[in-house]
């Protein structure tokens, strides 16, 4: 992969793992965001509807079929064996509906087509379908795009300052309580960021609810907007209401339900992960600008998921640059600007599960580093 983006990790010590991972620079990067991007074929910023669609009728089609031999052939299956077949059909269902997910994250970016209209429409119906207020997120996400590694102004996984760790911190910072904030964050998590802003950047002038029109997240002109978006949730939730009137509410649980708490619990630790890391710095006013906070984002490798999750895993650095490009051109897009990047490029093959605990462990607060000079930008630590 050559130099961008490589931690140098010294012999097992008692040190913690934030001492031995390379930072990121955070000084003003000696290249500029129209020099990466002319180091991008042309053609990597080109979206086809026809391609576009390819990915999402695929994601629909397996989706379908894990639903119908779940529907058809698990009553005939021995009792014994309906035990591994579930979970089976939860997890593979729950990985194809995050990609469905995801495709529909990119309409919301204005990536999926040259159509503002259709990009809308389409995110509209699959973000509905698996409870997400299309529209509501949308905007907040853009927020978050513009605002990446501000202390003060990006959306969601805001590192806290020492200071703002409450008295019940150190209590938690041990495997125990590392596990219950876990559990609690990947499955309660997405939901309650939804509704009550959780681990979103504080507001003032109201209740910071993505299903509320006259939140703070939103100006007057999106409004409008938050009322379809509501809409479609609740027309999914009718549906839901009426499927299990019909089936009943365990089998709506079990075909339905516990699939969306997998694509949500995927969310979170996709985002998590993305932009937790020991190695990236996070700004105040007096440093961030947008560059340096698009950098402050990490690549991870979740293997053959990379792919059923269309790269949103191991291309994220590229999207935070440049969101409006389609997925299916972003791993060259990587390729092309990571000798450009270098050190500011930054990627972690550490196994998920591994990164996710050791993130966990290490990346508790932010403090500024009292031995550099820039007073502004701030690193993880977890000495409490």
């Amino acid at each position: 992969m050559g130099a961008g983006g490589r931690m140098q990790v010294s012999p097992p010590s008692k040190k913690s793992e934030t001492d031995t991972i390379k930072r990121v620079p955070c000084e003003t990067p000696p290249f500029t965001v129209g020099e990466l991007k002319k180091a991008i074929p042309p053609h990597c910023f080109k979206r086809s509807i026809p391609r576009s669609f390819s990915y999402l009728i695929w994601d629909i089609i397996i989706a379908s079929c894990f639903y119908y031999v779940a529907t058809s052939y698990f009553p005939l299956l021995p009792h014994p064996l309906s035990y591994f077949a579930w979970p089976l059909y939860w997890a593979c269902q729950g990985c194809v509906l995050t990609g469905v997910w995801v495709i529909a994250h990119e309409c919301g970016h204005h990536a999926f087509s040259d159509y503002q209209w259709l990009d809308d429409t389409v995110g509209l119906i699959f973000h509905s379908f698996l409870l997400v207020p299309y529209f509501s997120w949308k905007y907040s996400h853009r927020r978050h795009h513009s605002n990446t590694g501000s202390l003060e102004r990006d959306e969601v996984f805001v590192p806290k300052k020492k200071s703002d760790i409450k008295w019940y911190g150190k209590y938690l910072n041990n495997p125990l309580g590392r596990t219950v904030m876990l559990t609690v964050q990947f499955t309660l998590g997405w939901p309650l960021y939804l509704a009550f802003n959780v681990s979103g950047r504080p507001y003032d002038g109201g209740f910071a609810c993505h299903f509320h029109p006259n939140a703070p997240i939103y100006n007057d002109r999106e409004r409008l907007q938050i009322y379809i978006s509501d809409a479609g949730i609740l027309a999914v939730c009718y549906g839901l209401y009426r499927y299990a009137a019909a089936q009943g509410v365990a089998s709506m649980v079990c075909f339905y339900g516990v699939p969306l708490l997998i694509v949500n619990g995927f969310l979170v630790l996709i985002t998590y992960l993305q932009h937790t890391h020991p190695s990236l710095p996070h700004y105040d006013s007096s440093e961030w600008d947008w560059l340096r906070g698009a950098l402050a984002t990490v690549d991870r490798d979740y293997g053959i998921l990379n792919k059923v999750f269309h790269n949103i895993t191991d291309t994220h650095v590229a999207h935070h640059l440049f969101s409006t490009m389609p997925h299916y051109h972003a791993m060259e897009a990587t390729k092309a600007i990571k000798p450009i990047l270098g050190e500011y490029y930054q990627f972690d093959g550490t196994p998920v599960v591994k990164a996710m605990w050791r993130e966990a462990k290490e990346c508790i607060y932010v403090e500024p580093d009292r031995q550099g000079e820039k007073k502004g930008v701030f690193w993880y630590n977890n000495k409490l």
